[in-house]
């Protein structure tokens, strides 16, 4: 069984405020958690894992979902007006014109839903 190496020795280096922002900076683009292991990678020569973001994907993201909120808007306008028909029954040509349209809500929100889906899937794939 392998024994775990215990850490006992210290090595301290001063920072400019400058020096240590842009040292967090590099630290952020890489997939290092903790400062230290990042530095410590850097100073043993091992390998340093860098995150690669498509700034293009970013973009596109950010406006899918600013367009999943307006659509949820959309839906939930959609849905208010529809009931507020539904109430007007009594009058012949507000009834026909519901049943009509009905088909026509289940095919929006069915194709709302799956734009908001695929959205979250990218959402959840590139944002980690």
């Amino acid at each position: 069984m392998e024994q775990k190496q215990i850490r006992n020795k210290w090595l301290t280096v001063r920072l400019t405020e400058d020096e240590y922002k842009l040292l967090e900076k590099h630290r952020d683009e890489t997939t290092s958690k903790k400062l230290s292991d990042y530095v410590r990678r850097l100073v043993l020569n091992k390998p340093v894992n860098v995150k690669y973001r498509n700034v293009s994907v970013d973009d596109f993201l950010k406006d899918m979902l600013q367009l999943k909120k307006e659509l949820n808007g959309i839906g939930n306008n959609f849905n208010q007006v529809v009931h507020k028909l539904h109430t007007l029954h009594h009058i012949p040509e507000f009834r026909e014109w519901a049943l009509k349209n009905e088909l026509d809500k289940s095919i929006l929100f069915s194709k709302m839903e799956a734009i908001l889906t695929r959205v979250s899937q990218l959402y959840r794939s590139w944002s980690q």
